[in-house]
């Protein structure tokens, strides 16, 4: 198994950084200068924009071969490489419809290179609190930009029967959830799947030869695509029940006990 595994996957928050701490425990990030010695690639697979990438990585200190984010829709390496698909225009104008219609729904929405807000309630703002020092700033812009710029992934702060309404209304849509509060909506087509297949391809790797970690609803298909799909022990059980193992907890070393299980490492 060891010699298969030709590159690692790894969700941000909840994965990578501590949900109590907010920090990446040393002992992952030791597992992954371990993997790049050995020249197995290393990957950020999130549901932040790119945007946010700066910010994250510094705080990370840790140096990827490539980021996946938004889910998957847009995903990019230092050299150039680039693959993206962004949100069906219906889609967006039948969402803007539903919050002209419940003006106490908070959204986000996803750019290329920028990050909006309709407005900054309370559940928005003690959402991105418990972000700690990776969270982003807050932008609120007008929605209708969504039509004239391309929207790889939206959000709402709904609960979640909310979302199965909001969902039935958007026929090219579906929604992922990794936290209470809110949920991402991105291509029916679209998730981490469809980011983890531009990098293996760019590579010339199998999806056998990769393994992904993750621990909410929005790494759930990836766990299940991956050669080998880890769940962290403190993930939700949406990504529990599709993994191939359910490790430790991020702070009790998880990521790293998971490539000494797998002998990856």
């Amino acid at each position: 198994m060891a010699q298969q595994i030709k590159a690692a996957f790894f969700d941000i928050d909840g994965t990578l950084t501590s949900f109590k701490t907010h920090e990446v425990p040393q002992s992952t990030k030791d597992a992954i200068d371990a993997l790049k010695a050995k020249d197995i690639k290393v990957f950020i697979a999130t549901g932040r924009s790119p945007t946010q990438m700066g910010v994250v990585t510094e705080h990370l200190g840790i140096t990827f071969d490539g980021y996946m984010t938004m889910t998957g829709q847009y995903c990019f390496d230092s050299n150039g490489f680039l693959f993206k698909h962004d949100i069906d225009k219906q889609d967006l104008r039948i969402f803007l419809d539903y919050l002209a219609a419940h003006p106490e729904v908070g959204a986000n929405f996803a750019e290329e290179d920028y990050v909006y807000f309709n407005q900054i309630n309370e559940t928005i703002r003690i959402q991105y609190a418990g972000l700690g020092s990776t969270a982003p700033s807050l932008v609120i812009d007008d929605v209708n930009r969504v039509f004239d710029h391309p929207t790889y992934q939206f959000s709402a702060f709904v609960g979640e029967d909310e979302e199965r309404r909001i969902v039935d209304m958007l026929p090219n849509c579906r929604s992922v959830r990794w936290h209470p509060m809110f949920c991402d909506f991105i291509p029916a087509d679209g998730g981490k799947p469809a980011g983890i297949r531009a990098f293996l391809k760019l590579y010339g790797f199998t999806r056998e030869e990769c393994i992904a970690f993750g621990d909410g609803g929005n790494d759930a298909d990836m766990l299940a695509y991956a050669g080998i799909g880890v769940a962290m022990g403190n993930g939700g059980e949406s990504a529990k029940a599709t993994a191939d193992y359910i490790t430790a907890d991020v702070d009790d070393d998880g990521i790293l006990k998971a490539l000494q299980h797998f002998h990856v490492l």
